[in-house]
């Protein structure tokens, strides 16, 4: 009886270490993960881009708007049947949603440190390519159907910004 307990003992996962192999990193609850967070931000980048919004997304999955509120704020964990589902939804490959991701997160020290500094939930170092408003130019770019006023469009923008460096 006591070798079966012995063995039960061993064979049990281990948690992450810090990186002098001492304790386990954990995050205190209600610290959502950076990497939950990226792979939420990248959700409602891709969601926006389609212009679809989180009650037509949740529907399509047979959730609430909440849940994709949640998931989108890194605050819930999106498990790998439900990010294989939204990638078929968005026509995106499951790499999309961790694209940019840095590397360091990974680790379980340099993730609690990250997890911490983001403990309203915002993505870390935010670009402006990930705001709504970016996001919504983008969208309305591509709807423009005649190539030519798109070209002219894009060549106001590139005058227009040229012109803001120099200020």
């Amino acid at each position: 009886m006591a070798e079966k307990r012995l063995a039960r003992r061993k064979s049990k996962p281990r948690k992450p270490l810090n990186k002098k192999g001492s304790a386990p990193v954990r995050l205190p609850p209600g610290v959502a993960h950076p990497i939950d967070i990226h792979v939420g931000d990248r959700l409602r980048q891709r969601r926006t881009i389609l212009g679809l919004t989180q009650e037509k997304l949740a529907e399509s999955v047979g959730l609430t708007f909440q849940q994709i509120q949640k998931y989108e704020r890194g605050a819930n964990r999106i498990g790998a049947s439900r990010l294989f589902q939204f990638s078929q939804l968005l026509g995106v490959s499951i790499n999309f949603f961790f694209d940019g991701l840095d590397k360091k997160m990974g680790d379980p020290a340099e993730g609690y440190r990250l997890g911490i500094d983001c403990r309203d939930n915002e993505p870390p170092e935010r670009d402006e390519m990930n705001r709504r408003e970016t996001l919504e130019l983008v969208r309305a770019y591509y709807r423009i159907v005649d190539p030519e006023k798109r070209e002219a469009l894009m060549s106001m923008f590139q005058v227009l910004a040229d012109g803001t460096k120099d200020k």
